[in-house]
C-alpha cells in the first residue's frame, strides 16, 4: 500500500472521476441488472438497462462494452503525468523503464490470478483486461517518451498491421467445424465474404491461441474461446492506449499552460473560449467525432467490422471515439467549469481503482452472504422478487464503497 505517486496540483480530477465511471460500470455487475431486466420484457426503461448493462453477441456497441476500452484508454491518458512526476522526483528513465516492465508482469499475472479463483489448477488466459493492459503497457511506455507523430504512427502501424494479420489468414472453409472450437450450431452472427475473416474462434488471433495457451498446464486442450477472445487482441488494445496517450498529452500542455492557477482565474483573464483547458476539450471533441466517423465507416464499408470481443482495429477506432469524448465532457464539468463536488463518489472509486478490481473479484460472494447471514434474503424482497437482486448486490456495492471510502481518507491507495 502506496500514497497516490500523482498527489500534486496539477492532478486532474478528470481522469479519476472517468476512471471511477468505468470501474463503477464494471461493479454496477454486481447488481445483475441484465438478468432483472430480462424479467420485464414490456417495459422500455428496463430494456433499455438491459442493453446497456450487458455486452453485445458480436457486432456493434453497448455502454458495457466501453467499460474495457475506457479504463485501457485512461492508461494512456494518465501516462504523461505520471511520467513527469517521477521525472519530477528524480529518477532516472532507466528506473522508469524497470517499473513500466515490473508493472507490467504484475498486471499479467495478477489477471490470471484473478482468473484462477474457484479453478483447479491456474487458468492461463490473457484476454481480460489487467492482463491485456499489461501485455501491451511497456510498448505504451516506450512511446510516452516520443514526439505525437512518432504517436500516430505507431498507431497507424499497429491498427494497419493488425487489420493485415486478419485479412490476409486464411478464410474459413464453408464446412468449417465451428462447435469444435467452442462456438454454438446456432451462431447467428456469422459474416459472409471478406468479412468472414473476422469471424468468431476461425481467424488468425484464434489460431494463435489454440497453438499459445496449449503450451501451458490446462485441465482440457484449448479448441477456442466461448466468447472469440483473444490473447492477442491486446496489440489492438495498444492502439486504444495510444490514443489515450495522445490525448493525455493534450492535456498535460493544457495543464502546464495554465501553470498552477484555477480554471477561473485563467478564464477571467483571456475568455473561457481562449484557455488551454477549453482548446484540449475541443481538441478531444473533434478526435472524438473523427474516430468514431472512421470506425464506424471500415464497418459499414466492409472494410473491417466493429467488434468489440476480438478488438478489431475498426472498433479500436469507434470505442477510441467515444473515450475522447467522454473524457471530453468530464474534463469540461470538473476542470473547465470546476464543477467537482458532485463527483466525489465516483474519485473515491477513481483514485483506487485497482483495489476495486480486486475487491469486485474476491470478496463481493463473501459480503452478499454475510447479508443473508445477518438480514436475512426477505429484507431484498421489498420491491418485488425481481428487484431483489438490485438492491442486493447496490448493498454489496455500497459496502466496497465504504471500504474505498475508508482508504481513501487515510490516503491508503493500491498502486502497481
Amino acid at each position: 500500500m502506496l500514497p497516490p505517486t500523482d498527489l500534486r496540483p496539477n492532478r486532474l480530477t478528470a481522469i479519476d472521476v472517468f476512471r471511477g465511471f468505468v470501474m463503477f460500470l464494471m461493479a454496477a455487475e454486481l447488481m445483475e441488472l441484465a438478468h432483472v431486466a430480462r424479467q420485464f420484457p414490456d417495459s422500455s426503461f428496463w430494456q433499455i438497462i438491459g442493453r446497456h448493462t450487458s455486452h453485445v453477441e458480436w457486432t456493434g456497441c453497448s455502454l458495457h462494452d466501453l467499460i474495457q476500452p475506457g479504463f485501457s484508454f485512461l492508461v494512456g491518458v494518465a501516462l504523461p503525468f505520471s511520467i513527469a512526476g517521477r521525472l519530477a522526483k528524480g529518477q532516472r528513465p532507466a528506473q522508469l523503464w524497470w517499473h513500466a516492465l515490473w508493472r507490467s508482469l504484475l498486471l499479467v499475472l495478477l489477471g490470471v490470478f484473478l482468473r484462477s479463483i474457484d479453478a483447479p489448477i491456474t487458468y492461463w488466459t490473457f484476454e481480460d483486461t489487467l492482463s491485456q493492459i499489461g501485455l501491451g503497457y511497456p510498448f505504451l511506455f516506450l512511446l510516452g517518451f516520443v514526439g505525437s507523430k512518432a504517436r500516430w504512427a505507431a498507431l497507424a502501424f499497429v491498427l494497419v498491421g493488425y487489420w493485415l494479420a486478419f485479412a490476409l489468414f486464411p478464410l474459413p472453409p464453408a464446412d468449417f467445424n465451428y462447435p469444435a472450437t467452442n462456438v454454438r450450431p446456432d451462431w447467428p452472427h456469422h459474416f459472409e465474404g471478406f468479412l468472414a475473416h473476422w469471424n468468431i474462434n476461425s481467424n488468425a488471433a484464434w489460431a494463435f491461441d489454440v497453438w499459445f495457451l496449449n503450451l501451458f498446464p490446462r485441465e482440457v486442450f484449448f479448441t477456442g474461446n466461448r466468447g472469440g477472445y483473444a490473447t492477442l487482441s491486446f496489440v489492438p488494445t495498444l492502439g486504444t492506449m495510444i490514443l489515450g496517450l495522445i490525448a493525455g498529452a493534450w492535456l498535460k500542455s493544457a495543464s502546464d499552460d495554465s501553470g498552477l492557477k484555477p480554471a477561473k482565474e485563467v478564464s477571467a483573464e483571456k475568455g473561457t473560449e481562449d484557455t488551454p483547458a477549453m482548446a484540449a476539450t475541443l481538441r478531444l471533441i473533434y478526435a472524438g467525432i473523427i474516430c468514431l466517423a472512421l470506425g464506424w465507416a471500415l464497418h459499414v464499408t466492409g472494410v473491417c467490422p466493429v467488434v468489440k470481443k476480438i478488438w478489431t482495429p475498426a472498433w479500436t477506432l469507434f470505442s477510441g471515439g467515444w473515450c475522447f469524448l467522454i473524457l471530453a465532457g468530464f474534463y469540461f464539468i470538473t476542470e473547465v467549469q470546476e464543477w467537482k463536488r458532485w463527483a466525489f463518489p465516483l474519485l473515491v472509486i477513481g483514485m483506487n481503482s485497482i483495489a476495486m478490481y480486486v475487491l469486485v473479484h474476491t470478496t463481493s460472494d463473501f459480503f452478499r452472504e454475510a447479508l443473508h447471514t445477518h438480514l436475512g434474503t426477505g429484507v431484498f424482497k421489498v420491491l418485488g422478487e425481481g428487484i431483489a437482486p438490485v438492491l442486493e448486490g447496490g448493498a454489496v456495492l455500497l459496502i466496497l464503497w465504504l471500504i474505498l471510502l475508508w482508504m481513501h481518507r487515510r490516503k491508503l491507495y493500491l498502486r502497481i
